[in-house]
């Protein structure tokens, strides 16, 4: 399976009989940060349901979403299987709801949570996951600079540097196969 990701935030919205739904598509790092800031931001909004998907070390999918408040079910679940579907990982959708005073039942909650995360979703440019890796790589002095240009070249990150007596060593992070090529 060919996994898609974010790399900055992205939003969408949707209005189903004045309620007012504002999606957030974001990097699974920015989550935590970002629903604080919503909360913050929309202290008068009814609910802020999220939902969010990463790759964790074992290559098994972390999965999780939250209904904030609506009826079980509603919300949380089909935000996420609109991740699901649309093969993000690593990304949250956190979805800000203000009430407009009709209530929607819960088949039109969950058109209404899913459809606003897909809008977000279809704003968004998505870019292929690539899972990141770690190897450490030594040079002597004399080479090192080179090291470091073969690393800058590929569009590898230095994590650390660390000076010895012999030389340096790097560790490198970026996806694993340009990796190999080093």
């Amino acid at each position: 399976m060919a996994f898609k990701t974010v790399t900055r935030e992205f939003e969408g919205f949707l209005e189903d009989r004045k309620s007012r739904f504002l999606a957030h598509l974001v990097p699974f790092e920015a989550f935590d940060q970002r629903l604080d800031d919503l909360r913050k931001e929309h202290r008068k909004a009814n609910h802020v349901v999220t939902a969010h998907r990463r790759l964790l070390e074992d290559d098994r999918v972390e999965e999780s979403s939250k209904d904030d408040g609506e009826p079980a079910g509603t919300s949380g679940m089909p935000t996420l299987r609109i991740l699901q579907g649309a093969e993000l990982i690593n990304c949250a959708v956190l979805i800000v709801r203000y009430f407009g005073g009709t209530k929607l039942g819960g088949g039109g909650l969950a058109r209404a949570y899913s459809g606003a995360a897909q809008d977000a979703i279809n704003n968004a440019e998505l870019v292929p996951f690539r899972k990141l890796a770690q190897k450490e790589f030594s040079a002597d002095f004399a080479s090192s600079s080179n090291l470091e240009k073969r690393v800058e070249a590929l569009g590898l990150s230095v994590v650390a540097r660390h000076y010895t007596e012999d030389g340096v060593r790097l560790l490198v992070e970026g996806p694993q196969e340009t990796l190999e090529i080093l």
